[in-house]
C-alpha cells in the first residue's frame, strides 16, 4: 500500500470524526433529540474526541457536549460522574481562543443546571479557570468566562461569596469598561447577579466603584444593556439606604424616569423596580423621586397595556411613595390612581398582581378619613371581601385583603361604604366595621336611624361575641347607643318571648262589662236628678213674678 492510500485513510478518518461531532452538535441543538443522543450513547463517544489531536474536532465535540448539557441536568450530572471536566480545563489552559471559549461554553452549562452542579465544577477548578479567562485578550473569551460566573453567583448567597473571595469583582468591572457592547452585557449581569443576594455582596460591587460604570453606560442605545444597567443597579440599591443614596447621587434622575416609557418592555419592568426599590428606602428619596415626576411617570406606565411585566413594579413603588406620608399619599389619589387600581381588581386574575394592588390600596388609604373615602368611594371594599373568601385565592391575598381592610376601615367615616360589609363581611374582617360605627354612631342621630332602619342593629343583635373579645366591646358600645327596648326588640327571641306572653294572658272582659254597665246607669241616675232640680227651679221663679 502505497504512502497516499496511508494518508487517505487517516484522512477519511479524521473527515468521518469530524462529520460526525459536527451531526451531534447540530442535532443537539433541538431539544427533542436529546434523550435519543443519550440513549444512543453519544457521551460515551464523545469523550475521546475531547482529547483529539484535531483542534476542529475537540472544538466541535465540545460545543456538541455543551448543547446536551445545557438542555438536560441528568446529562450534566452524567458528564460531573464520568470526569468530562477535567479535560475541559486542560482545553481551557492550553488550548486556543476557540478552544476556550468551547471549553468555557461546557463550563457554563454545567452550572446554569443547578447548585451542585455550579459547585462540582467550583471543586474541580472551574472557579479559577474562569476567573483566569477574564484576564485573556480576546474578548470574546472574556465574554464566555463572564457568563459562567454569572451563572455560578446567581444560584445562592454562599456562591456569589465565593466569586468575591476569588477576586471576580474587579476583573469583571475592567471587562466592564471594554468596548464591546456584548461584553459589557453579560460582565453588567454577572455583577447583578453578585449584587442581588444581599447587603455585604452588593456593597463589594459599590466599593469597586461599579455604579459611575453602570450610570455611564445607561446612555448606551443598546436595550440589552439598558436592561442589564437597570437591573444591576436595583440590585444594589434594594439593600440599603446609603447604597440606594449613592446609586441617586450618580445623577440617575430624571433618565430613569424617562425610560419608564422606553419602547423595549424589558427596559420598562427594570426602570420600574429600579424607582420602586429607591423610593422604598426613605421620604427624603421618595420626595427627589416625585419632584423630578416621578409619579406621573408611574402612571404612564399604569396607563398602557403593558405586558412586559412593568406594571407590577409600578403598582408597588406608588404603594411605597404613598405609605411615606399623608401629602405624598393625597399626591398620588390627585392622579386617579385608585380608579385604574380598582380595575385591576375587577379585572385581572393574576395572584401576586392582585395582591401588590391590594397592598397598594393599603398603603393610600391608611393615613386619614379623606384617604379612605376615596378608596370607599371606588367601590374596592366589597371586591377585597371577595377576595378573601375566594377558594382561589392564595394565602398571602387573603392576608393582604385583611389588612387593607383593617388600615383603611379603621379610617373610614362613610356609613354608606361600611353598611354593606355588615351583611357581606366574615367576622375577623366585621370587627373593624363594629369599630367604626362604635364611633360614628355615639356622635350622629341620622346614623342611628339609619342603623335601624336599615337592619344593622338586628344585624349586630344576631352576633355571637364571647365576652372579654374587642367584638363584644363594640357590640356593647353600639347597644348602648339605642334605647334598651329598642335593643331587646331586636334581640333574638324576642318575638317568641311576645307569643309567649299574649298565649299567658287572661282576659278579664265580664269584669270589663260589668264595670260599662254601671257606670251608664249612674250616668242615667245623674241625667234624670238634673231634670229634677231644673223643673223645681222654674217652679220657684214662677212664684217669685206673679202675673
Amino acid at each position: 500500500m502505497s504512502n497516499r492510500n496511508l494518508v487517505l485513510i487517516f484522512e477519511q478518518y479524521q473527515r468521518a470524526r469530524l462529520g460526525f461531532v459536527q451531526a451531534v452538535s447540530d442535532l443537539a441543538v433541538r431539544q427533542q433529540n436529546i434523550e435519543l443522543l443519550a440513549k444512543g450513547g453519544a457521551l460515551e463517544l464523545l469523550k475521546p474526541l475531547l482529547s483529539d489531536p484535531c483542534i476542529q474536532i475537540q472544538q466541535c465535540a465540545s460545543i456538541a457536549l455543551g448543547r446536551l448539557v445545557h438542555h438536560d441536568v441528568a446529562i450534566a450530572e452524567q458528564v460531573i460522574d464520568q470526569g468530562f471536566i477535567p479535560i475541559i480545563l486542560t482545553s481551557i489552559f492550553n488550548g486556543n481562543k476557540y478552544q476556550k471559549k468551547a471549553g468555557l461554553f461546557v463550563i457554563r452549562s454545567i452550572c446554569k443546571n443547578n447548585v451542585n452542579c455550579a459547585y462540582q465544577v467550583i471543586n474541580a477548578g472551574g472557579l479559577q479557570a474562569l476567573i483566569g479567562c477574564l484576564e485573556d485578550f480576546e474578548s470574546s473569551v472574556k465574554e464566555a468566562a463572564a457568563w459562567g460566573i454569572g451563572y455560578i453567583a446567581r444560584h445562592s448567597k454562599s456562591l456569589a461569596q465565593t466569586c468575591v473571595e476569588s477576586g471576580a469583582v474587579p476583573l469583571l468591572l475592567l471587562c466592564l469598561q471594554e468596548p464591546e457592547i456584548s461584553l459589557k452585557q453579560i460582565t453588567t449581569s454577572a455583577l447583578a447577579d453578585i449584587a442581588k443576594h444581599g447587603l455585604e455582596l452588593a456593597q463589594s460591587v459599590v466599593d469597586a466603584g461599579a455604579i459611575p460604570y453602570f450610570v455611564k453606560n445607561l446612555s448606551n442605545t443598546d436595550e440589552k444593556l439598558k436592561k442589564q444597567i437597570l437591573a444591576a443597579l436595583s440590585s444594589c440599591a434594594k439593600h440599603s439606604l446609603d447604597i440606594a443614596e449613592a446609586v441617586v447621587e450618580a445623577e440617575i434622575f430624571p433618565t430613569v424616569l424617562l425610560h419608564l416609557a422606553h419602547p423595549c418592555p424589558g427596559v420598562r419592568r427594570n426602570a420600574a423596580c429600579l424607582v420602586r426599590d429607591i423610593v422604598k428606602q426613605s421620604l427624603e428619596l421618595t420626595q427627589l423621586v416625585v419632584n423630578t415626576g416621578g409619579i406621573g411617570a408611574l402612571m404612564e406606565v399604569l396607563y398602557q397595556n403593558d405586558s412586559g411585566g412593568a406594571k407590577m413594579p409600578t403598582i408597588v413603588a406608588l404603594g411605597f411613595i404613598s405609605a411615606h406620608s399623608e401629602h405624598l399619599a393625597m399626591s398620588v389619589l390627585g392622579c386617579k390612581v385608585i380608579v385604574i387600581l380598582a380595575e385591576i381588581l375587577e379585572t385581572s386574575t393574576d395572584d401576586s398582581l392582585l395582591a401588590a394592588t391590594t397592598w397598594t390600596i393599603g398603603q393610600i388609604g391608611k393615613h386619614s378619613a379623606d384617604h379612605s373615602q376615596a378608596v370607599a368611594a371606588a367601590n374596592i371594599f366589597p371586591r377585597l371581601v371577595a377576595l378573601h373568601e375566594s377558594d382561589k385565592s392564595s394565602d398571602d391575598l387573603k392576608y393582604k385583603c385583611k389588612n387593607t381592610l383593617k388600615l383603611c376601615l379603621q379610617k373610614c367615616l362613610l356609613v354608606d361604604a361600611l353598611e354593606p360589609l355588615l351583611y357581606s363581611a366574615p367576622s375577623q374582617i366585621l370587627k373593624y366595621v363594629l369599630g367604626q360605627y362604635s364611633k360614628l354612631l355615639p356622635q350622629d342621630p341620622k346614623a342611628r336611624r339609619l342603623f335601624v332602619t336599615t337592619g344593622g342593629l338586628k344585624k349586630v343583635q344576631l352576633l355571637d361575641a364571647k365576652p372579654g373579645t374587642t367584638l363584644f366591646e363594640y357590640i356593647t358600645v353600639i347597644n348602648s347607643c339605642f334605647p334598651e327596648e329598642i335593643v331587646r326588640y331586636y334581640s333574638p327571641g324576642y318575638p317568641e318571648s311576645l307569643l309567649d306572653k299574649v298565649e299567658q294572658y287572661s282576659p278579664q272582659m265580664m269584669t270589663v262589662l260589668r264595670e260599662n254597665n254601671q257606670n251608664e246607669n249612674e250616668a242615667q241616675t245623674d241625667m234624670l236628678h238634673m231634670v229634677d232640680q231644673n223643673s223645681t227651679d222654674e217652679e220657684d221663679d214662677m212664684k217669685n213674678f206673679p202675673e
